[in-house]
């Protein structure tokens, strides 16, 4: 039996990779510019064609040779551009070149005629006037859209991180929309809730002791004295006077809330972000233990497998890690797709008349 195929654009360490691999799609071929995560890309999807460059010089038929695919035979064209630009905690200078990696995206879509085209990105992506340049072009080209803002909890991922997620499906693929994305997953996949107390109780059941993973942030003595002073499930205003920083005492409102708070225990972990072992950028610090979580730890939170190898330096991994898709969401999103192309073979094979229904929705 021919597995279902993907090409993975913006595939940083393999994080949807392993997804959809895990979901039994056979991914095909790859484009990673950053260096270090493409070291990472390959030492653990080593049999995937891994494009390590820049996604603006490749060339779409490359990608099509490489996987050994014609043009409309490809499943599922997965993406995530960069979406610091995007997101709310983006400051400062935004860099322009790297949002409009958005609409690059168009340039493989028209080659590639992928059935599905699945976006990944942060819900700031709805309010950027790229979306609908990119819907425009590839709506002209025979797409159809569907796109709901989800959450990572919903997939059984034991960390809050809200995402927009966008379907563009070929028209000739006769789909009847008439679900909600989480209404596709089989009952098989597990969606209940999970907190940090099953990443962490995962961790320590499973990761072995040689792990390079198993480090954390060293701390000077006064950020340890901090650290030591925050109670299980506090944060920042539970600082006394003395362990408080001047510029959080010059701020007026509550903001920079999570800034060293402890992850709860019996409940999601926060957003995984670049600086998530980080304490100083948000609620990173172990539950119980006086120092801010691992590199491992944060990769569980994560859903990466506890023996998935990163390269690079310390806060490169970090970076890795935080920019990634979690492992289990997008195993989640790739059923979604399965689904929708099983149901319209089925239904094109009981009626060629049937009619697409599957409208512009992004709440």
């Amino acid at each position: 039996m021919i597995r279902p195929s993907a090409i993975d654009l913006f595939a940083g360490a393999g994080g949807a990779t392993r997804g959809l691999r895990d979901a039994g799609v056979s991914v095909l071929a790859a484009v990673e510019n950053d260096s270090a995560a493409a070291e990472t890309y390959k030492r653990n999807h080593p049999r995937v064609h891994l494009f390590a460059s820049d996604i603006r010089i490749v060339e779409p038929e490359e990608l099509l040779r490489a996987s050994g695919l014609v043009r409309g035979q490809l499943d599922i064209l997965k993406a995530c551009p960069p979406c610091q630009g995007f997101s709310t905690l983006a400051k400062g200078t935004v860099d322009q070149d790297r949002n409009d990696l958005v609409l690059d995206v168009a340039r493989f879509v028209k080659v590639l005629r992928p059935k599905i085209l699945l976006l990944e990105n942060v819900p700031g992506l709805r309010r950027d006037a790229r979306l609908p340049v990119l819907i425009d072009q590839l709506t002209a080209d025979g797409y159809v859209f569907l796109g709901d803002a989800l959450d990572a909890t919903s997939f059984g991922v034991p960390q809050r991180r809200k995402r927009f997620i966008l379907f563009g499906i070929r028209e000739d693929i006769k789909f009847r929309f008439s679900h909600e994305f989480l209404e596709l997953l089989p009952d098989s996949f597990g969606t209940a809730a999970r907190t940090a107390r099953h990443a962490l109780d995962h961790v320590k059941r499973h990761a072995r002791p040689d792990d390079p993973l198993n480090v954390h942030r060293l701390s000077s003595p006064q950020v340890r004295a901090r650290i030591e002073s925050i109670p299980v499930g506090g944060n920042r205003f539970d600082l006394p006077e003395e362990h408080q920083l001047d510029c959080h005492k010059k701020l007026r409102t509550r903001s920079a809330a999570s800034s060293y708070g402890r992850i709860k225990l019996d409940e999601p972990a926060p957003t995984m972000t670049t600086r998530c072992t980080t304490p100083a950028c948000g609620s990173f610090v172990h539950p119980t233990e006086h120092r801010g979580i691992t590199l491992r730890e944060a990769a569980t939170f994560q859903t990466f497998p506890v023996g998935y190898i990163f390269h690079g330096a310390y806060g490169s991994i970090e970076r890795q890690i935080g920019n990634a898709v979690p492992v289990r969401m997008a195993k989640g999103l790739g059923l979604i797709a399965l689904e929708i192309l099983r149901q319209a073979s089925t239904a094109v094979a009981s009626s060629t008349g049937i009619q697409l229904n599957f409208p512009h929705h992004f709440p």
